[in-house]
């Protein structure tokens, strides 16, 4: 019979760490024992003494105290690292913070990253113009990070052969790798919430790539709770709209013409805020003659009394996502799995009983 070989905790968790610095979890120098043993949910004796076990193979070299352990691969072994792009809906001056850190996560894993030149906006979300604004950048990427996309922009993405990560956006259905919160039963929830104040008269204003060719599942999550209870839908609860500045003003103006709305849902924050504005100037309190709900958060919310009701979720699963995503990727997998993060309503100041 042939003899056991029994290895400790801290042996095993020294194997598991070699493991991920070989395929490239991090590049250049390895997190500390205290982030390791949170991220592993090992205490902190077992951890420093699997780093030590590292250190005396050669793969990490200690800095001094309070200082990350240098990484050191074996015969200049490198692991392979990808060039990602990232296209983000919005204009480079409107980056939210998040994504910067993203670009922070993708560095430290060993990757180069970098943002597009132009966004979706500024392309118009128009599959011709990205296709040609792809085709010149390609030469600088191998991988594609696509932030809140279109679903035709989407479809096109995927049956190109660089491989293309879909954050948020029309992503469900399409074989794509992405992530992005789950926001239907938080929508369901601040639906029922208003109609609950006695709200009747609701619109969802929305972005066109949320509404067509046919309502996202958020949206279709809102206007089924609307059917449940009776309420008709139709144009009312989900306009169309130019998106432009005139356009929402145009929108709003429309809307509170003869029968205005009693309780609005609002993609983004800085339409939030032009909402806001536009109910000032007619002289509407919020929430006593209208109630807003914001789709997304934001951090300015933290400041405003009252406060503000809103979707949130944690960003962070999402960029870790991409993170494993990228390494997958350079390591040859065709990663496509597809993930989603849990989102809430929270109901804030701005939500109150119909008037």
């Amino acid at each position: 019979m042939r003899e056991l070989t029994i290895i400790s905790i801290a042996e095993q968790v020294a194997a598991h760490l070699r493991e991920e610095i070989l395929r490239g979890h991090w590049s250049e120098t390895i997190p500390g024992r205290g982030e390791l043993a949170a991220a592993l949910g090992m205490n902190t004796t077992t951890v420093e003494l699997a780093l030590r076990l590292l250190e005396k193979e050669g793969l990490l070299v200690g800095q001094g105290p309070g200082k990350r352990r240098k990484i050191e691969l074996p015969g200049g072994l490198a692991p392979p690292t990808l060039r990602v792009a990232i296209l983000d809906h919005m204009p480079l001056e409107l980056k939210e913070s998040w994504l910067i850190e993203l670009k922070h996560l993708l560095a430290e894993a060993g990757h180069t990253s970098f943002f597009a030149s132009k966004s979706l906006v500024d392309l118009r979300m128009n599959v011709k113009r990205i296709a040609r604004y792809v085709k010149q950048t390609d030469a600088d990427a191998d991988a594609w990070v696509v932030v809140a996309a279109s679903l035709d922009v989407l479809e096109w993405f995927s049956g190109q052969s660089a491989p293309v990560f879909a954050l948020a956006g029309r992503r469900r259905g399409l074989p794509i790798a992405s992530s992005g919160p789950d926001k239907p039963s938080a929508f369901a929830e601040a639906t029922r919430c208003l109609i609950a104040l006695g709200h009747r008269r609701i619109v969802m204003l929305t972005h066109r790539l949320r509404r067509l060719p046919e309502p996202g599942s958020s949206e279709r999550a809102f206007l089924a709770e609307l059917m449940a209870e009776g309420i008709p839908t139709g144009n009312f609860n989900l306009p169309d709209w130019e998106e432009s500045i005139d356009g929402f003003q145009t929108l709003l103006d429309s809307l509170f013409g003869r029968t205005p709305p009693t309780a609005i849902f609002i993609d983004e924050a800085r339409f939030f805020a032009a909402t806001q504005q536009y109910l000032a100037r007619r002289g509407l309190r919020v929430p006593e003659d209208v109630s807003l709900i914001c789709s997304d958060p934001d951090a300015t919310f933290q400041m405003c009394k009252p406060s503000i009701a809103h979707i949130r979720w944690d960003y962070r699963p999402m960029v870790r996502r991409i993170v494993r995503w990228a390494n997958n990727v350079a390591q040859g997998e065709d990663d496509r799995r597809q993930s989603f993060t849990k989102a809430e309503f929270v109901e804030g100041g701005t939500v109150g009983r119909a008037s």
